[in-house]
């Protein structure tokens, strides 16, 4: 008896590893798109920025929807000395730089002589949590990736756009 046992058990096992890691593809395919991008630079459409980002800014959705739960990829433009005070982000942060110079001080004391300077072409990520400001040198473009949604959390309440009073 115990021959058989072990000659099914193995056949069984061979059997559902395959198949298990099958499923698992399956479930990593669904949670990607079922339709195809493609996007030149004069094909993107620029809307006016989010609110919870400073004034002057504009965005562009390439993939998903970046306010809602799955993957998203959207590019931020920003003019000369565009700043972002400080922030965190409930989820890790994917920041390619297209354009332009994009400038982050990190931690607690947010000291800007100490910022590290993310130059066109390069990629930078920093943990969900971490606190930061950035900034713009001329006009810069970033490409943003990740699970949404998407948020900001200013340190500073104050600083947040979307607490600003509205005028009549």
């Amino acid at each position: 008896m115990k021959t058989i046992v072990a000659p099914v058990s193995l056949a069984v096992l061979l059997t559902a590893l395959p198949l298990a890691r099958l499923v698992g593809q399956r479930s990593a395919e669904t949670a990607h798109s079922a339709e195809m991008g493609f996007y030149t630079p004069e094909t993107i459409e620029w809307k006016e920025r989010p609110a919870a980002l400073p004034a002057g800014a504009k965005v562009a959705a390439l993939e998903g929807d970046p306010t809602k739960e799955g993957p998203f990829v959207m590019r931020l433009q920003m003019p000369d000395g565009y700043h972002i005070p400080p922030h965190t982000h409930p989820k890790t942060e994917r920041v390619t730089v297209i354009s332009g110079a994009f400038y982050l001080a990190m931690g607690e004391n947010l000291d800007r002589s100490a910022a590290k300077k993310v130059a066109a072409g390069s990629f930078a990520f920093w943990p969900a949590g971490m606190k930061h400001t950035a900034w713009a040198e001329g006009e810069t473009v970033i490409q943003l990736h990740g699970i949404g949604p998407w948020q900001i959390n200013y340190l500073n309440p104050a600083d947040d756009p979307r607490n600003a009073k509205k005028s009549p």
